[in-house]
């Protein structure tokens, strides 16, 4: 048994001072200090923050590595990377690359996956595939490869039911909606990359659509007289939104609107590149060229194209910027992905029987030590 003491515990509706947080491979909760087993081991959170750890349900690479590259090594370093940063599970997400690309790509996360819920793993497990295009809009393919586009494909995803988790599709396009139909019900079907009219988004929802991807980026905007993809996203209860707080790809002006419209449907996630973990420079995101410098990735052109944001930051930008209590913004990163994925049973909160997957974090979010199934990954 070991017992976190000296911490704030970021419980779904609240946090719990003066207490600890007792877990082996499982949460059994957060008790009063003189509770804790004389035998349990004792971790000092040193008067920081002690979070549910982290779910990155959009993120390309890290540490010079992509989900696209379809190599092992490169999503178990990955995995290693974004555990420095209190995620302790994500979905490797992949881009409009070639069919033989995604196709590689998939039998490594599908490989990944396995091996990250075996002893041993070092670092935040796979839970999945997210496959963002190829069945995309080439109106609003943003930093994604225009040739390597195609109608939506029902059966080629079923190949892969056992590790999708979410696909983003433009259900504007000749043929997608049909997809759409398809999916819908069998794993989460996000509106993404489109030029979809407030009309035809609303349809989309009705045929099965419930997420969004990177709300306000690659979609219509809103407009008081042409709502758009963004207008039917954020009036529709049953959606939810992924955005990215780096303070670049949405102005933080927007943080507190959206998150009190959408509040347990919203998701933080990073849409990091290879380039997350690195120095500025110039790398490259489903085999095109992309120049960092700070917080921007552009293409050569000036796309955006991704970020290099971290998921910790995140919630301390959101936090910076948003007037909901602490608790419901660490939510938009742990729990609220946890539902959307269907995980939330086992993952995405601090209650007993859950997975303890867990982050020590200061004041400002940085992360401490990281717990995966009660063992730890990964300590400052």
């Amino acid at each position: 048994m070991k017992a976190i003491i000296n911490g704030k515990i970021v419980l779904p509706d609240r946090i719990v001072e003066g207490g600890a947080l007792l877990f082996d491979g499982h949460i059994h909760g957060a008790v009063d200090a003189r509770d804790v087993p004389a035998d349990a081991e004792r971790i000092d959170a040193c008067g920081g923050y002690v979070l549910p750890g982290l779910i990155d349900m959009h993120i390309h690479g890290y540490l010079g590595h992509d989900a696209s590259d379809g190599s092992y090594e490169g999503v178990r370093t990955m995995a290693r990377g974004i555990a420095q940063n209190g995620v302790t599970g994500f979905l490797p997400t992949t881009m409009t690359v070639s069919r033989p690309e995604l196709r590689a790509a998939f039998a490594q996360i599908r490989r990944a996956m396995a091996d990250s819920a075996a002893p041993g793993w070092d670092g935040a497990r796979v839970l999945g595939l997210n496959a963002e295009g190829p069945f995309i809009s080439p109106a609003r393919k943003g930093a994604q490869a225009g040739g390597n586009i195609c109608p939506g494909d029902a059966a080629f995803l079923e190949e892969y039911s056992d590790i999708l988790r979410v696909f983003t599709i433009a259900p504007e396009v000749r043929g997608n909606m049909e997809c759409v139909r398809a999916m819908a019900g069998r794993t989460l079907v996000s509106m993404g990359h489109t030029d979809a009219t407030y009309t035809q988004a609303v349809a989309a929802i009705e045929a099965g659509v419930r997420h969004v991807t990177h709300l306000f980026n690659a979609q219509t905007p809103l407009k008081h007289r042409d709502p758009g993809v963004v207008g039917a996203a954020l009036t529709d209860g049953r959606v939810s939104c992924e955005l990215i707080a780096d303070m670049f790809h949405v102005h933080p002006a927007l943080f507190d609107m959206v998150a009190r419209l959408k509040r347990d449907k919203l998701v933080l996630i990073t849409d990091c590149t290879r380039a997350g973990g690195l120095a500025d420079g110039e790398y490259t995101l489903g085999g095109q060229p992309i120049f960092v410098r700070g917080v921007e990735c552009r293409l050569a052109d000036g796309t955006i194209a991704g970020s290099v944001l971290k998921l910790n930051q995140a919630v301390n930008n959101m936090r910076r910027h948003c007037s909901l209590p602490l608790w419901e913004i660490v939510n938009m990163a742990s729990l609220n992905p946890a539902r959307r994925l269907g995980l939330d049973a086992k993952k995405g909160s601090l209650e007993p029987g859950k997975d303890a997957d867990i982050a020590l974090c200061d004041a400002e979010m940085g992360v401490k030590a990281t717990f995966v199934s009660g063992r730890a990954v990964y300590t400052a």
